[in-house]
């Protein structure tokens, strides 16, 4: 039995939700956990999925792309959730349209699709803690809607210089878009949220160590462990049931508390051995 409890009475049954990612790592584990909760699962990737109810391709760094997507999909949509994402191996222009750019421009677009009371849950992560030093990057990148313009953005803000950084500044932009969007669609009843995992071991997981190297490998060090799709796909499930209603705006740590070790760590506050 799921730890959800049973289909039957499932956190989310007879509702219809959108999973972007759906094909593996977290996408995939949410799309399963939707389903045995009794969810309809419509699955997005660039990679065939046969475990969903509907399945369409769709390159979320391509407008005309996410353009053809929405007309497919059909009106009275309960719930998306955001999980779709590139590794910071990726070219960073490429890696800040899928996170955040092609995110928002999907997000923006099924509003009109969503049944009223329905629910967007964006998968951000624990990179995007520092978003409150960065807000400048931030506040930039989030002005951005047209996907051309993200070349000459990266060349502004060097972000090709910086190891890792066009995957973290996708994340803290998305966790800002995602308060600043809390009551955007409050008439509605339409709420957004966003869940940050800490390094969970999914098939990108070796892209951030390639990347990032002794950062992520502390990391690890640090938590008893690295988290798995299981340990998150919970959370977004709740966040899309009718139990989270009054959950707006909220970014949710799903880390084993490594966000609260970097904090607690910033402020003097670790206990000395």
């Amino acid at each position: 039995m799921s730890v959800l409890g049973s289909k039957s009475n499932g956190l989310v049954s007879g509702k219809t939700i959108v999973v972007t990612g759906c094909s593996s790592g977290i996408g995939a584990t949410t799309a399963n956990a939707l389903r045995e909760q009794g969810a309809k699962v419509i699955g997005v990737d660039l990679k065939p999925c046969s475990a969903v109810d509907d399945f369409f391709e769709a390159d979320l760094s391509d407008p005309r792309a996410i353009t053809k997507l929405v007309l497919a999909l059909p009106q009275g949509l309960d719930g998306l959730c955001n999980i779709a994402g590139l590794p910071p191996t990726r070219p960073p222009a490429d890696v800040l349209k899928v996170n955040l750019i092609g995110l928002k421009t999907l997000t923006y677009a099924l509003v009109d699709k969503m049944a009223d009371g329905a629910a967007i849950t964006n998968l951000a992560s624990l990179a995007g803690i520092g978003w409150l030093d960065n807000l400048d990057e931030v506040n930039a990148i989030n002005a951005i809607s047209n996907f051309d313009e993200v070349e000459a953005f990266c060349e502004t803000f060097n972000v090709a210089g910086q190891p890792g950084r066009s995957y973290f500044l996708s994340k803290e932009a998305l966790i800002v878009w995602t308060m600043q969007n809390r009551w955007t669609w409050r008439e509605r009843g339409i709420r957004m949220n966003c869940i940050s995992p800490g390094p969970v071991e999914t098939p990108i997981l070796p892209d951030f160590v390639e990347t990032l190297g002794a950062r992520v490998e502390e990391d690890m060090r640090v938590m008893d462990r690295p988290g798995t799709p299981g340990d998150v796909a919970p959370l977004v499930t709740f966040l899309q049931s009718d139990g989270s209603i009054w959950i707006r705006g909220a970014n949710i740590p799903c880390d084993g508390g490594m966000s609260l070790h970097v904090a607690m760590e910033q402020h003097g506050l670790l206990a000395k051995k």
